[in-house]
């Protein structure tokens, strides 16, 4: 993550944000449906984003791996006249599911990459270190979770884990303490794994309302859930679907998920290679994208005082070309080599 602050803590641990879609005006401002358009919300949550771009007469295909997301929405789906499609999935999955909703090719994609503030804020969903409950994770609710992945993985691939997608300085530290404590007695709620963390890492007093659990409950998460994959692989499934012209707009919230968004756009988006005076310039495949942001948008200060999860929101777009898409490479994306995120042993 980020460097983490009182942002980054709310936006982990759930607040009074719940159901308020981030950055909003910016996303509609970049990308502009128009009545009769396809959209594809590939994280619909709790339908923010798609009514906004309900109300400006296009269509939208929502996808949503969350079942409680998708039972949610039925109702706005029946009000909408036709005009929404639900699809429960993945939304790296994104271009098959517009395709088996009757649409070849969209105008759009938009995506809120992390997790929502609604799995947040319900304890059960075991994702929030303040709220005590089972430590799932779990945004399908179906496969291994956190707790199968504390209690099961060894510590070498945990130290990975904790240090590479929570950017934990002392994982080493913490996973010990983690096998230590499980031979004793296996983890099954949030409390207990975040009191441990607390006492192997202690509390900063500069730092001191950032929990010393949030970077390890990030890494928790996005391993069990492969969210970094699943970016990546929405990136070039957004690529495939869109038609000349669409617009392709993703809000991140950690600077891993940010990262792997820049460096997708930075290689789109190029049109000359490198080179020197004792080498030729490499050849570029032609750009897929225009690129609309030169730096990522944020949220103003009127939206962050009254929605902490905006404070690390970073929004980068772009318009698809006519070029041909191009074979999606997660690692040169910036998806860390790991065991394989879904599954345990993989």
């Amino acid at each position: 993550m980020m460097a983490l602050g009182d942002r980054e803590a709310a936006s982990a641990a759930g607040g009074p944000e719940r159901h308020v879609p981030v950055l909003l005006s910016e996303v509609l401002e970049w990308l502009d449906p128009k009545p009769g358009e396809v959209i594809v919300d590939g994280t619909f949550g709790a339908g923010g984003y798609t009514r906004a771009i309900l109300a400006k007469g296009a269509r939208v295909v929502g996808i949503d791996r969350d079942p409680d997301a998708i039972s949610a929405g039925r109702a706005l789906e029946e009000d909408s006249d036709g005009a929404l499609m639900l699809v429960s999935g993945q939304f790296s999955d994104l271009e098959s599911h517009a395709r088996s909703s009757g649409f070849d090719a969209v105008d759009g994609v938009v995506l809120d990459l992390g997790v929502s503030s609604m799995q947040l804020d319900e304890a059960e969903r075991g994702f929030s270190f303040l709220r005590d409950g089972p430590l799932d994770m779990r945004m399908e609710q179906a496969g291994p979770s956190a707790a199968d992945v504390v209690n099961e993985l060894p510590v070498r691939d945990l130290i990975r884990i904790i240090g590479l997608l929570g950017e934990e300085k002392r994982a080493t530290s913490v996973a010990h303490a983690i096998d230590a404590a499980r031979k004793e007695k296996q983890f099954d709620r949030t409390l207990q794994l975040a009191d441990l963390i607390e006492k192997v890492l202690g509390r900063s007093p500069k730092k001191a309302q950032i929990h010393p659990a949030t970077r390890t409950f990030q890494a928790l998460r996005i391993y069990v859930n492969g969210e970094l994959h699943q970016a990546a692989e929405a990136l070039g499934a957004a690529e495939r679907i869109l038609r000349p012209g669409g617009r392709l707009v993703l809000v991140s919230f950690h600077s891993l998920e940010d990262r792997i968004v820049k460096r997708f756009f930075q290689d789109r988006t190029r049109t000359r290679g490198g080179g020197s005076r004792h080498m030729p310039e490499e050849e570029v495949p032609p750009a897929t994208f225009e690129l609309l942001t030169r730096k990522a948008v944020e949220a103003k200060a009127e939206e962050t005082a009254g929605n902490p999860r905006s404070r690390s929101a970073k929004l980068r777009a772009g318009r698809r070309t006519d070029a041909p898409a191009r074979v999606m490479d997660v690692h040169a994306a910036g998806v860390p080599r790991l065991a394989e995120y879904q599954g345990l042993g993989g």
